[in-house]
């Protein structure tokens, strides 16, 4: 059986009349090039006839663009592969690039990786970058930026002029903390999801802080223990926070992942929650809900925070000025069984910011 042959664009050029340069700046939408729009109208109806698909390869010479949006994580692949907040992101992100007829190049880098993340834009592999996990010591962010790299962040760096997607981490931490508050916590600990390097995780903490100074409460820091957005690393943060006398009646963990340990860690100590201490996380990804207690958390706009940051990095790929180029997004605790709010207990309530 003959295979069938492939549409060109000279088909296309035959068909309607016209040079196979029009057809090709007509398909590319090459900019500011003078082409009838009766011409265009005919060439775009004559490829969709022809089922014709365009060479990625010659388009992207043609256009001077790739046609792709590189998404980068500043985390090793194994923390990005535990990240069960991320998908929802990726999600929202792929439903505007789709609309937009863009592709998505996704690239989990280690912090410690020399590779220079801006040359996938340098080089035309991506004609912009969606930055997730900001660091404040990410000098190739800031080159990046200076070179004229089209970069949104998710998340934000105070002090840079860089388009962002995020929430008020200060205050949805602080909101958090403040339930535990108002349920007669006094002794509070924390895990925080990542390393002080990342902003949101520095900023996650100040919440913490803020609310216990609000309440007339010392900060404590032998309370305090690190994540690295592992659970693995929320179990080992809880053993050593269940070595202390006294113990904590209640922790915030700023990961419902990094929660998925501290909370198993617990039982293993044989205590309940959130009997024995009581447990408020962060980021609410779909297994909260499903966990034994479900999870009290703070929810994040995962898809909605994807959405604009897609639509922001395209907009400035196509040269357009951003109308609002920092957005924070709300957020809202959802409180569940957890945190031991006994008026709460089997139904859930929501408070936002």
């Amino acid at each position: 059986m003959s295979k069938r042959k492939r549409v060109t664009s000279q088909d296309i050029a035959d068909l309607c009349g016209v040079s196979r340069t029009t057809v090709s700046l007509v398909l590319n939408d090459v900019p500011n090039v003078r082409i009838s729009e009766e011409t265009r109208r005919r060439v775009l109806e004559a490829a969709r006839r022809l089922n014709y698909h365009p060479d990625a390869v010659a388009r992207k010479l043609v256009s001077g663009r790739s046609h792709t949006i590189a998404v980068v994580l500043r985390q090793h692949p194994h923390q990005v592969s535990e990240d069960a907040f991320l998908p929802e992101v990726l999600r929202g992100v792929g439903a505007v690039a789709q609309r937009h007829h863009y592709h998505i190049l996704y690239q989990p880098l280690d912090p410690t990786d020399p590779t220079t993340y801006g040359d996938l834009v340098r080089e035309n592999h991506a004609d912009g970058i969606i930055l997730s996990g900001p660091r404040a010591d990410d000098k190739e962010l800031v080159k990046a930026h200076q070179d004229g790299v089209p970069i949104v962040l998710l998340g934000q760096i105070p002090g840079i002029d860089i388009p962002f997607v995020d929430v008020d981490n200060v205050k949805a931490a602080k909101m958090a903390v403040d339930h535990l508050l108002a349920l007669g916590h006094r002794r509070m600990a924390m895990i925080t999801n990542a390393s002080l390097n990342y902003t949101a995780s520095r900023a996650r903490l100040m919440g913490y802080q803020q609310a216990l100074e609000a309440a007339g409460l010392p900060y404590d820091e032998e309370l305090v223990r690190h994540g690295d957005f592992t659970a693995a690393s929320g179990a080992k943060a809880m053993a050593e926070l269940l070595q202390l006398s006294p113990l904590p009646t209640a922790i915030f963990v700023a990961s419902d992942v990094v929660a998925c340990g501290a909370l198993q860690e617990i039982k293993r100590h044989g205590l309940r929650v959130p009997e024995d201490i009581a447990l408020v996380s962060f980021d609410d990804i779909p297994l909260a809900r499903y966990l034994d207690p479900p999870l009290t958390t703070v929810r994040l706009p995962a898809h909605e925070e994807g959405r604009q940051a897609a639509g922001m990095l395209i907009a400035l790929i196509e040269g357009k000025k951003l109308h609002e180029p920092c957005v924070l997004m709300e957020t809202e605790l959802i409180v569940r069984e957890s945190c031991g709010s006994s008026a709460m207990r089997r139904n859930e309530k929501r408070l936002r910011t």
